[in-house]
């Protein structure tokens, strides 16, 4: 397929499968902003364009790590996901033991306490921890969130995961003095909710990505039994759900944005509160099939990325289209022009289109129908 970029920013595709085989043609726009410095000031296109992802990146090794970005080539996300990697600042710059940050767009909005760095010391009945020590600046991630792996036993069949976050601090589910003593609490927590207990259930706190196989998203990813094997092998399973797809946890999820929408971050940058509106901006996808008609494919944007360390954020705008039969059916995706546009060009004189390679090879040697 030949695939056109009229954009100016990034955008590629790939191919995919529906749940009932049929083949689907993904087509990912990304555009980077630079966050404007005063709230008034509409966003403009960053002069530095991130590139897609093409593969899931990781603060560290793969699968034991926090996820930093999620590959873009998702195949479909029923909402968008509004994720943010960053840091908590101590308000006017001053030493403080803990800070309340929040996050806002459109219609999504989360907050959560930052603390200073802790370890927990066993006692002779229960495990307490240090005082928080005073910070500035501190970064938020599910690496420093609650959670984690209790790998303090010599058995790995003894081995504990904490099901939200594989990546955190803080959870022990044993607790021998020597196992948990000197080890780090984590750096986030429920504001009104502290953690007291390694083995308590608190809710991992950050604004990233969350792993593929933390909970919940493993239960939208359907059922690998016998039956799939015999009957739908190597497709989804018939119980698949495409929120498996949704990086961002529940909280942060929102129906599609249409631009306009006001971000305010609070306590996530120096200046203490930060305020924007995402850009109304139109992404059309035009598709030439091999017979018939072209047609725009619904395009939606179905993830925000903020990075407020570099000054910056992130929208992707998302094409997902069954073909008739294979990926075949279409032989040109152009973004950037809308069909009408296109439709304009042919009206007065625009590029002839040919149905096959031998067709335009005729007319152009003169020996085609007349």
């Amino acid at each position: 397929m030949d695939f056109v970029n009229k954009t100016g920013v990034q955008a590629g595709w790939t191919m995919g499968f529906d749940r009932d085989g049929r083949e689907l043609v993904i087509v990912a726009v990304k555009a980077t902003f630079s966050i404007p410095d005063n709230e008034r000031s509409e966003p403009v296109l960053a002069a530095e364009q991130v590139p897609l992802t093409e593969s899931d990146i990781f603060t560290g090794e793969p699968g034991l790590s926090a996820p930093i970005y999620e590959s873009d080539y998702a195949h479909r996300k029923p909402k968008c996901d509004v994720l943010l990697n960053g840091s908590a600042y101590a308000p006017k710059g001053k030493r403080t033991e803990r800070v309340t940050v929040s996050l806002r767009v459109g219609t999504m909005e989360k907050s959560f306490d930052v603390v200073g760095n802790r370890v927990w010391k066993r006692g002779i009945l229960l495990v307490d921890s240090t005082y928080p020590e005073p910070f500035t600046v501190m970064p938020i991630s599910y690496d420093n969130a609650f959670g984690g792996v209790d790998r303090s036993q010599e058995d790995p069949l003894k081995y504990r995961w904490y099901p939200t976050n594989h990546a955190g601090v803080g959870y022990h589910e044993y607790l021998d003095a020597e196992l948990v003593d000197g080890k780090p609490l984590p750096n986030t927590e429920e504001t009104g909710r502290r953690v007291i207990d390694p083995r308590d259930k608190c809710k991992p706190m950050a604004f990233g990505s969350i792993g593929r196989a933390w909970q919940p998203r493993p239960k939208y990813a359907g059922t690998y039994d016998q039956k799939w094997l015999d009957e739908q092998a190597p497709f989804w399973p018939a119980d698949f759900d495409y929120s498996y797809f949704q990086a961002a946890p529940d909280d942060q999820q929102m129906p599609y944005p249409k631009g306009g929408e006001e971000v305010v971050l609070t306590n996530l940058t120096p200046q203490g509160v930060t305020r924007f509106r995402l850009p109304r901006m139109d992404m059309p996808v035009v598709m030439v099939p091999a017979r018939g008609r072209e047609f725009e494919a619904e395009t939606v944007v179905d993830t925000v990325l903020i990075e407020p360390d570099q000054q910056r954020f992130t929208l992707t705008w998302r094409a997902t289209v069954p073909m008739r039969r294979c990926i075949f059916d279409i032989v040109q995706t152009i973004v950037g022009e809308d069909l009408r546009g296109i439709l304009r060009a042919r009206k007065v004189g625009g590029k002839k289109r040919y149905a096959n390679l031998d067709e335009m090879i005729k007319a152009r040697n003169g020996t085609g129908r007349k």
